[in-house]
């Protein structure tokens, strides 16, 4: 009981990160290179514990994040959502992928994530983004090798740690 406890902690502790993350203030022309915080973290988590992690959870962090942020209602909810079943569908795939195959599958995610937002703003009457706008799935598949291996190391610890 205390491993699916201890586990927990770790995932909840993670996407508050990811929140905080993405809520931490930068200036103007950074703002275009933020990575989708949120989608990586998810990312992680549907891949490694995705008897935890799935399509629930992913509406739900999309409907926190909807409120957080201030956006429309059910956008983030359906964001996470889409990139949690493409996930849950392609996980035996890669699941044995290198590193460097999953940040290019992760940037495939987060450009169908950027496609997905195009439609949204598309049906609610709102105008082409920016070129930048196309920059941060780029950064996300760079650090998705770092978010991964931190995640993990995190998650093998505690599970040693509680082993003991």
């Amino acid at each position: 009981m205390s491993r699916q406890r201890g586990g927990t902690g770790v995932l909840w502790a993670s996407f508050l990160v990811a929140f905080a993350l993405a809520l931490w203030p930068l200036p103007e022309y950074l703002a275009a290179f933020r990575p989708n915080w949120l989608a990586l973290v998810l990312c992680y988590w549907v891949l490694e514990a995705p008897q935890r992690v799935g399509l629930g959870t992913a509406f739900v962090l999309g409907l926190a994040a909807d409120l957080m942020f201030g956006s429309l209602i059910g956008e983030q909810a359906l964001r996470l959502c889409v990139i949690a079943f493409i996930l849950l569908r392609f996980r035996a795939q890669l699941r044995y992928f290198t590193l460097l195959q999953q940040a290019a599958a992760v940037l495939a995610l987060l450009l169908n994530d950027r496609v997905v937002v195009l439609m949204i703003r598309a049906l609610a009457g709102e105008g082409w983004p920016p070129a930048s706008f196309w920059i941060a799935p780029a950064v996300g598949a760079v650090l998705w090798p770092w978010i991964f291996l931190l995640l993990d190391d995190v998650r093998l610890r505690l599970r040693a740690r509680e082993g003991s």
